[in-house]
Parts: structure tokens; C-alpha cells; sequence
């Protein structure tokens, strides 16, 4: 899938923001020398980049997910690395979600009916629904049925995340009927190139994904949306080719971590994973991780090390990510193959299909692998391992240990499956600050207290404490 930016420079004149709730403020900050009609293309474009950006970005990426999963770990200013956040910590999943993403996206939404182009449509729903998972899996309840029309919702309420998960599963099903591949063409798509086949196959492994999300809890409902999939003759993304990805450019736009390794030196990859992965002589460790450069062999760092302790390890004798993952072309991955052959397995193993759990698991490792450059004769030996064979009596261990090493740099979407299937069993941070505990979630923007206090306190006397260790609705073990 090879993409072409439309010049990003022009995005920032269609970017709509909350400048202002009164009308006549807004009529006295119009610019008299730009349009007055945003164009779909640049809506579409600046919405998949600006996400992306920050879904694999320092905030809520490096900084927060990658370190609450272990695979990644800080060798200086480790406050992360031991749970210590503010409440203005995790603010940029949700500006840049709601401003910058589902505004615009609702925008693009208004254009596409005015215009009679369902594939624009379509193509916004899908990207909506990922950014809202985004934001309930992070955080909660979460503005969903009010949120992005500041002109009638200047203070949004949130709603259950029960509620969210079924909205953007309904959301992807109108989604699913919207896209068609002899409809009306679009632009401005940096992820499938203007492909409504590839984005009828996103917004099925998307549904999947939800659907999987809400298993614990509403299995029945689960069961429904696949069998709705599959009696529609749906399709799932089903190679490499097809991952729902954002291709980065060269400078200025590069990927997320390159750009921060290009002047920051205080991550690395985290012990945790590098053991794991020596443990199964898994040929995706040299992809994942560089040798110390002091000592050439493959050290991980111990997750929520005291400074000093960190400190005391040495840049030059720790390992850094791989270069893969340090490249300015390095794709910010957003669905992979191999999690849709993960999550067809699981659907199996609950019984909701009459798929092959086993053989749709060993794919799904063969396409991670495979997906890093890995030779089919090297899969092979990797799968024959005991420690690798799938346990039908354990499918939340065998699919959690090895979607876990699959998802590697997706830390959002790590992040949630390791709180839904329970697995791997993590170790918390060795100087952690939450009494033993890791994170299970993101508090709320300390904003939300300022500004929309009435949905923010209803929404934590519904969910809990805003607090790390608070459960969500989905975390049910």
C-alpha cells in the first residue's frame, strides 16, 4: 500500500477548532481570504494523520502504554516507568482525539450527505469508530453521542462505555453499507489510497475487534455482530498487504519515534519482552530490539527503576528499540493481519464460529512473523516450539502470550488486549508508585474538572475513581 500525502501544509487551514461558543465571536474571526467550504480531501487527510500521530506518538504511546505493557522501559526520568502521571499527563489522546479527529471527521461526514458520496461517509465512520474505541478504552465513559458539535454540545455528556462500544458497533455497520467500490471515488486517503475494497475489510476487522472487546460481557452480542459479518459475506483484512496502516515519509513527515529518537536517548526496550522473547528463541527480537552498543547483546531494562538504578545500567550497555521501529518510514500500524487471524481464533475458541481456533493461532503468528521479514523455513521452527503450541484449554493464555509479542509498539491497542485476556502475567514496575498495582487505565484531562464538571462527576461517580487503578467495564477479570 504505497501512499501519496496531499501537501499536510494545507490541513492546518481545515482543521476546525472550539475558538469560541458564541456566534458572534465566530462571525468576527472569519479570515476573508480562506474558503468557507472545507474540502473532503483535506478533512480525510489531516484527520488519518493527526490521529495517527499521536496514537503512535511520545504521550500516549512511548510515554504511558508501551511502559504499562512492558515493552518498552525508561532508562532516564523514569517517573512514567513508575506510574507517577498528572492530570495534564494524558491530555493529548483526548484534544486531539475530539479537536482535531472526530470534528473534523463529523465535518467530513456533513459533506459527504450534501455531496450524495457515501463512500466519504463511510470512510469517516470507520475512522470515527477507532478514534472513539481509542478514547473508551483509555479512559471510560467518554463523550460519544454529543461529542464534536460544539455549536449544540458546548459541554458534551459521557456515555457508559457499554454505550459507546455498541454505538461504534452500529456506527461500522452503516459504515459497512456506505462503502462501495463502484460508488463515487474519493480522496485525500493516506491509508488504502482511495481503496473502498481495502476499507470494506477495515471496518469488518474493526467490527471484530469491538466485537472481541465486549466478549466478557455481552457475549451474546458478541456472537451477533460476527454472525451479522459473516451472513453479509464480509471480508477480513487477510494479508500483510492490507494492514490498515499510516506509511510515513521522510522528515517532516516521519514517524512519531523517529522523530523523537533524532534528539531524546531515555527509552528502551523493556526486559520484560526481551527475556520473553530470548526464552522462545523468537527471531522477531533482533526486529524489536538493537544490541547494547558497549556490550553487543541484547539487554532489556527493567520496567520503573529509581533514577539512579536506571541510571547505574548505562545508555550504552541497554538496547535500544530496533531500527525497524526507529525508521522515518516506519508505519504507525493501526490493524495488522495478524491481529484479525488472532481475533478469528479467539471467536473460534469462544464458540461464536465454526472457524479452526488452532490453525487460525498459527497463522496469526506466521503473519507477525512473517510481516517482519521472517523466512517461512524460521516460522516454521518458531511454531514447533512447545512454549508456542496453542493450549485449547487455555486460549486466553496462548493468544494473550502471543498477541502481547505481535502487538509490539502498539501500546494502546497492547494495552487493552493485556487488560481483556489477562495475559501475559506482568510483573508491576519494581519502584512503582501504586502499591504493587499496574495502570488499567488513563484519568481524565484535569481540564474536563474546569470545564464540563457536571459530565466528568457523573461520569466518575458511574465508572469509579479517576484513577489509574480504577476498572473499566470491559476489564472484568
Amino acid at each position: 500500500m504505497r501512499t501519496k500525502y496531499i501537501p499536510l501544509l494545507l490541513s492546518g487551514l481545515l482543521l476546525i477548532t472550539a475558538a469560541s461558543c458564541k456566534k458572534a465571536l465566530d462571525e468576527t474571526n472569519v479570515n476573508p481570504n480562506s474558503s468557507a467550504t472545507a474540502q473532503p480531501e483535506f478533512l480525510l487527510t489531516a484527520a488519518i494523520k493527526n490521529t495517527s500521530d499521536t496514537y503512535w506518538g511520545a504521550t500516549n504511546n512511548m510515554n504511558s502504554s508501551l511502559l504499562f505493557v512492558q515493552h518498552w522501559a525508561k532508562i532516564q526520568y523514569t517517573d512514567p516507568d513508575r506510574y507517577i502521571f498528572s492530570n495534564t499527563s494524558f491530555q493529548d489522546l483526548w484534544t486531539t482525539g475530539y479537536r482535531l479527529g472526530i470534528v473534523n471527521l463529523n465535518q467530513l461526514v456533513k459533506l459527504a450527505d450534501a455531496q450524495g458520496n457515501t463512500n466519504y461517509k463511510g470512510v469517516a465512520l470507520v475512522l470515527k469508530s477507532w478514534i472513539f474505541a481509542l478514547e473508551t478504552d483509555a479512559y471510560g465513559d467518554v463523550p460519544y453521542s454529543q461529542a464534536g458539535d460544539i455549536n449544540q454540545y458546548l459541554t458534551p455528556k459521557y456515555d457508559t462505555q457499554r454505550d459507546v462500544y455498541l454505538g461504534i458497533l452500529n456506527d461500522l455497520k452503516t459504515a459497512q453499507a456506505s462503502l462501495d467500490p463502484a460508488g463515487k471515488p474519493i480522496l485525500g486517503d493516506v491509508i488504502y489510497a482511495n481503496n473502498i475494497a481495502s476499507w470494506k475489510k477495515f471496518t469488518n476487522s474493526l467490527r471484530l475487534r469491538i466485537a472481541l472487546r465486549i466478549a466478557d460481557r455481552e457475549p451474546e452480542i458478541s456472537k451477533q455482530v460476527i454472525a451479522a459479518i459473516q451472513a453479509e459475506g464480509g471480508t477480513y483484512i487477510s494479508s500483510n498487504l492490507e494492514n490498515a496502516q499510516l506509511n510515513y515519509k521522510a522528515s517532516p513527515n516521519q514517524n512519531p519515534i523517529s522523530n523523537l529518537f533524532d534528539t531524546r536517548d531515555d527509552y528502551r526496550v523493556s526486559k520484560t519482552v526481551v527475556d520473553q522473547l530470548t526464552a522462545l528463541n523468537d527471531p522477531r527480537l533482533p526486529v524489536y530490539a538493537s544490541k547494547a552498543v558497549k556490550t553487543q547483546l541484547y539487554t532489556g531494562v527493567p520496567n520503573g527503576l529509581l533514577p539512579g538504578d536506571a541510571s547505574a545500567l548505562g545508555l550504552t550497555s541497554t538496547s535500544k528499540p530496533g531500527a525497524y521501529f526507529l525508521a522515518p518510514t516506519a508505519p504507525a500500524v493501526i490493524i495488522s493481519y495478524s491481529e484479525v487471524l488472532f481475533d478469528r481464533a479467539e471467536a473460534a475458541a469462544r464458540g461464536f464460529t465454526n472457524e479452526d481456533a488452532a490453525s487460525l493461532y498459527n497463522q496469526a503468528i506466521a503473519a507477525s512473523l512473517s510481516q517482519y521479514g521472517i523466512s517461512p523455513a524460521d516460522i516454521a521452527v518458531y511454531q514447533a516450539r512447545p512454549e508456542v503450541q496453542y493450549n485449547p484449554s487455555n486460549f486466553r493464555k496462548s493468544i494473550g502470550n502471543q498477541k502481547w509479542i505481535a502487538l509490539f509498539g502498539q501500546g494502546l491497542e497492547a494495552f487493552a488486549e493485556w487488560r481483556r485476556l489477562d495475559y501475559p502475567i506482568l510483573t508491576p514496575a519494581v519502584a512503582g508508585s501504586l502499591n504493587g498495582k499496574i495502570p488499567v487505565r488513563f484519568i481524565y484531562p484535569g481540564t474536563e474538572q474546569s470545564l464540563n464538571p457536571d459530565a466528568y462527576n457523573a461520569a466518575v461517580a458511574h465508572q469509579g475513581t479517576d484513577a489509574l487503578t480504577t476498572k473499566l467495564w470491559f476489564d472484568v477479570n
